[in-house]
């Protein structure tokens, strides 16, 4: 595949992540979506943000299926990119446990990205970290807030 041909999915990956639905989708994903149990994985699952988590997830995971079958570099992915850290840094604990009950092939192309990842997996638990502690501080924040 040319450099031209690679820039171009690159650019169609973005425009879809910009899709109103999709923008929706990824807002709840990061902000609300904090799963650590398969319970809460289930809830969000069959819940009122089922289409959002399935969205999020299986566009990453296409995404990664694009760099690991050679349509785009996994160079110029990573320097394009950097949200599918974040996306499998929350799926990524009970991936064992979603497998079980929903099937092998869940996010195994973005796995497989993970890996494939200089540093992969340890930039998804400094991810995973970063955002606990974002959380911890907004919760601080508001709770102070109620208390004046």
């Amino acid at each position: 595949m040319s450099k031209q041909e690679e820039a171009n999915l690159i650019l169609r990956l973005y425009e879809l992540r910009r899709e109103d639905t999709m923008r929706k989708a990824r807002d709840w994903y990061f902000r609300d979506f904090n799963p650590q149990s398969i319970a809460d994985f289930n809830t969000a699952l069959f819940g009122d943000h089922s289409g959002h988590l399935r969205m999020v997830v299986s566009y990453w995971d296409m995404a990664a299926a694009l760099v690991n079958c050679g349509a785009i570099s996994l160079e110029l992915f990573n320097d394009t990119n950097g949200e599918h850290i974040g996306v499998f840094s929350k799926i990524e604990p009970l991936l064992g446990e979603v497998r079980a009950a929903y099937g092998p092939q869940f996010a195994r192309n973005l796995e497989k990205l993970i890996d494939a990842t200089p540093d992969g997996r340890k930039q998804a638990a400094t991810a995973r970290e970063r955002m606990k502690a974002i959380r911890a501080e907004l919760a601080s924040k508001q709770k102070a807030a109620h208390q004046n």
